[in-house]
């Protein structure tokens, strides 16, 4: 098992991530009136700060100085630790798409990448500014939307929190000599490692087609009904969450309340909790005229903010085969026509 080779690139997204947090900050310098002189982008390089602390000493030549100016911040991994906090079930699965293909890949693994952003200054002022354009953000942390497994298009939030700062004047010489004056913030990003992305899209037949002919002369003969039939899911795979019940209703009841209506549409089928309806009309805005108990699901009562999901094509292909499904039926008629154009299709 652990001979399957596979990439996500997580671990790498996840560093990127947290260094694009921190690319463009500045820092403003004024005249004595007010008004600014200098604005300065302080530069941003992965690395621990005793590399940068080293450079400010070496020179190539003695009678040379360093180039490395102040001020400039550095951030680096620290670890990475499992967080038993956010564990899901180890032998969970979930489905996903990416378009064409129906995948399966077990449950993420939680893990927390530690980092630590060093601001290394000359002037106490400039690391107050650039401290001050980080904290209000992290309160204390900050989401950073990384797309995690780009084949399925899994996009997570990832918390990113601050744990602590702190801070040191580092002197070179007498006391009265300031080198750097070094903040250092430390974070904790709350990630997801996911395992090896199977395609299960062979293990099930996507499309049928039938055809009949009023002889067994087939070669010379002109097709006169096509059957064709396609998965159709009966229950909700991809959590689209379209809407929410406005208020309770009953078993029996055929219009109902939503908080909006606008994403769905006549002859859509939609479920709440495990029944299955569909839509006959729209009245306004805020209502759905429907059938109960669709697709041989039972009517029940349904309690006030349920969510609402359609049943589109999109859970129609994350159908696995070994769940419970129907058919898309459509019979398409050529025997109106003198060719082998359709004439006439019927949803079954």
């Amino acid at each position: 098992m652990l001979g399957t080779y596979y990439y996500h690139e997580i671990l790498r997204k996840t560093v990127i991530s947290f260094g694009t947090v921190f690319n463009d900050i500045r820092i403003r310098h004024t005249n004595p009136d007010g008004s600014p002189f200098s604005e300065t982008r302080v530069p941003l390089a992965y690395g621990p700060v005793q590399k940068f602390l080293a450079r400010l000493d070496q020179q190539p030549e003695l009678n040379k100085a360093t180039t490395m100016s102040l001020p400039r911040m550095s951030f680096e991994t620290t670890n990475i630790v499992y967080d038993p906090t956010r564990k899901a079930g180890i032998t969970q699965t979930f489905k996903a798409t990416d378009g064409t293909n129906l995948r399966k890949v077990y449950m993420p693994v939680p893990y927390n990448v530690g980092f630590e952003l060093n601001i290394m200054t000359k002037l106490n002022d400039d690391a107050l500014q650039i401290v001050e354009q980080i904290l209000p953000y992290f309160q204390p942390s900050f989401n950073l939307t990384v797309d995690l497994v780009k084949v399925i298009g899994e996009k997570r939030d990832i918390p990113v929190v601050l744990d602590n700062i702190s801070f040191q004047d580092d002197y070179e010489g007498d006391y009265e000599t300031r080198r750097a004056l070094i903040y250092t913030l430390n974070f904790t990003a709350k990630t997801y490692l996911f395992g090896p992305v199977a395609d299960t899209s062979d293990g099930l037949i996507k499309k049928v087609q039938v055809d009949y002919y009023s002889t067994v002369d087939r070669e010379n003969a002109r097709r006169q009904l096509r059957y064709t039939a396609t998965p159709k899911a009966l229950k909700d795979y991809n959590n689209d969450n379209t809407a929410v019940l406005d208020e309770p209703i009953t078993k029996s009841k055929t219009k109902i309340s939503v908080n909006d209506s606008t994403n769905f549409a006549v002859g859509d089928r939609i479920i709440i909790g495990t029944e299955i309806m569909k839509i006959k009309s729209k009245p306004d805005n805020g209502s759905l005229t429907v059938t109960r108990g669709w697709d041989k699901t039972t009517a029940a009562s349904h309690l006030e903010n349920t969510s609402i999901d359609i049943l589109s094509n999109a859970d129609d292909i994350l159908v696995e085969p070994d769940d419970d499904f129907g058919f898309n039926g459509t019979i398409t008629d050529y025997t109106d026509s003198g060719s082998y154009s359709p004439t006439r299709q019927t949803d079954i």
